[in-house]
């Protein structure tokens, strides 16, 4: 069964729908590089709202992602289904706390993000292969995320040194 089917209710089809990011999930080829592509329209309405509003928001739509990724794990048989992608999109805004202004920075984090989400360094596999259920799926990323978040920011601190 595909969330798409009639056996689903309207409302189990929005919440597929959210959790495999408008649709960006089912995409047959990289479903968590287009996860995490529509994490950027997020990331560039938030970061305009200011550190506070930016930490509160990725704390509820991370909430909201647990619950998310419970059901439609839970319905499409699998606890982190390719198709689920709304941790990438977490993940994402997790890597962009606080970063620098500009199209260089959001390619940046991107790209650091999804190296992180693929390598899943320690303890990001550990936690993906022990944790078989809405949290699991979400922390992973989250991970991924600060893992992202530190190289980043790194990498800003290291730019704004004097090169002389």
């Amino acid at each position: 069964m595909q969330p798409g089917d009639a056996a689903f209710s309207p409302s189990r089809r929005l919440t597929h729908f959210l959790a495999q990011g408008f649709g960006a999930g089912r995409i047959p080829f990289a479903p968590g590089t287009f996860g995490t592509l529509v994490g950027i329209p997020f990331y560039i309405v938030l970061s305009e709202l200011g550190p506070w509003f930016y930490t509160v928001s990725v704390v509820l739509l991370f909430a909201l992602g647990v619950w998310l990724a419970e059901v439609t794990g839970r319905d499409l048989g699998a606890h982190d289904h390719q198709t689920i992608v709304w941790d990438e999109v977490v993940g994402f805004l997790i890597t962009m706390f606080l970063a620098p202004p500009g199209w260089a920075w959001i390619v940046a984090g991107f790209v650091l993000f999804r190296l992180f989400d693929i390598w899943k360094p320690y303890p990001i596999r550990l936690i993906d292969r022990r944790l078989a259920n809405g949290l699991g799926c979400m922390l992973d990323d989250v991970l991924a995320g600060v893992y992202a978040l530190a190289v980043l920011q790194g990498a800003h601190y290291l730019y704004r040194l004097p090169h002389g």
